[in-house]
């Protein structure tokens, strides 16, 4: 009896931390878990009528990806002329609605690239948390899995010349939210995730150039959970999610603005920065104890400026937006192989199994072994642009477009448990 009443314990609190801990279960938020973009899912390489398991015209646009707990999937919308913004629940066995949720908003002068709708949301065993700006007021907002309002944080102005992006995250009981503003005061906010209200509201340097890369976790061997962001101004840096507190931070790391996500392989972390003069990634070793970090190595050459690359095994893929991959050895940076795939990309690559698959921007996925030998494995149109991220559950892949979902995988596999 005792044991299993461990086992329901050990359950109840996987359902309600945060999206760094139930890595096989659920696509909680921005790539997945812990934003690795890795999965065990087996999806076919190239697709077939067979393989498209259903296809729903959204009910407005944008570039915000998918996120799935257990049988629902969220996502975000917007109306391109009002701005309003649409927080859409499916079910992922068949993509019918199960709720709509329409939030309105004005139109605001942003990048021509960039959608009222960029903000992928995060959820957890409780709530769906999303986050949408305005010059006027940057909205974290909960719901629960059925769309009832719960609460909603007003966290101020936000100013960016292209719009906003930033997606949040959730750990243990706060949500993360970065707010590097463009000339103007900016903040790093641990909301309370249950009642919304500010734990702690950190400052950070001014930047003129704002970031959308979406924070990760490391969880230091016997310690305590840090989270890791990128900024211009900032650096590279690690905070206390309780308290805000800084733990190490590589103040010196970007002259540039990092848009690529910060993203853990092993005890390395990974972010990238660029302008239109070039681009470097930055690989920095932690300590075990998590009280240290050292830049490991750089690279400058075919180095993404917005998709985030990925690590599968001993190798990390770079995979530029301008369609060239290279594959280098994760500790030394040694490259391996570097081919042309074709194509424009905004999208992250997501790995399903040995395969990587990453969407350009006219729609086509691609998809690569990964591998030490390179091979071009598919190419697969959708026939619809994309900037957004693939999500993978439950043997399943949803694939959002501009205008469309996709849903790609096996039938009689509807949940991500």
């Amino acid at each position: 009896m005792v044991g299993k009443l461990r086992v329901f314990a050990a359950m109840a609190l996987l359902a309600v931390m945060g999206p760094h801990t139930a890595f096989a279960q659920e696509w909680s938020r921005f790539r997945g878990p812990n934003g690795t973009g890795l999965s065990d899912a087996v999806i076919p390489a190239k697709w077939g009528d067979k393989d498209f398991l259903w296809k729903l015209d959204l009910p407005g646009a944008g570039h915000s990806s998918p996120v799935i707990w257990g049988t629902k999937l969220f996502v975000t919308c917007c109306d391109e002329q009002t701005a309003a913004r649409t927080l859409l629940c499916l079910n992922t066995s068949d993509g019918a609605a199960i709720w709509k949720r329409d939030f309105p908003s004005h139109a605001f002068k942003q990048h021509g690239d960039n959608s009222y709708a960029s903000s992928s949301p995060t959820v957890d065993g409780d709530r769906v948390y999303f986050l949408w700006s305005t010059p006027e007021a940057l909205m974290l907002i909960a719901v629960t899995h059925d769309g009832k309002d719960i609460w909603q944080a007003n966290l101020g102005p936000f100013a960016s010349q292209h719009g906003g992006g930033q997606s949040p995250i959730v750990v243990g009981n706060t949500v993360i939210v970065v707010d590097d503003q463009e000339g103007k005061d900016s903040f790093l906010f641990g909301v309370d995730r249950a009642t919304g209200e500010v734990r702690w509201k950190k400052p950070r340097r001014k930047t003129d150039k704002f970031s959308p890369a979406t924070p990760c976790v490391y969880e230091p061997k016997g310690g305590h959970p840090q989270v890791i962001l990128v900024g211009k101004a900032e650096g590279l840096t690690a905070v206390e999610p309780d308290t805000g507190k800084t733990i190490w931070q590589l103040g010196d790391v970007f002259d540039s603005r990092p848009i690529v996500s910060p993203f853990m392989a092993g005890n390395l972390v990974f972010s990238t920065c660029g302008d239109g003069s070039g681009h470097a990634m930055v690989a920095a070793r932690l300590s075990d104890d998590g009280a240290q970090a050292k830049v490991a190595y750089t690279l400058k050459e075919q180095v993404p400026y917005v998709p985030t690359p990925i690590a599968k095994g001993n190798l990390l893929f770079l995979w530029t937006d301008t369609g060239t991959v290279t594959c280098v050895r994760i500790d030394t940076g040694e490259q391996v192989w570097q081919e042309k795939v074709g194509g424009t990309y905004y999208a992250s690559p997501v790995c399903a199994g040995d395969k990587i698959f990453n969407v350009s921007k006219r729609g086509e996925v691609v998809v690569i072994a990964a591998s030490e030998k390179f091979e071009l494995l598919a190419k697969n149109p959708l026939d619809d642009k994309c900037h957004a991220t693939p999500a993978i559950a439950g043997r399943r892949m949803f694939v959002r477009t501009y205008s469309h979902l996709f849903c790609i995988g096996s039938k009689g596999v509807a949940s991500a448990q």
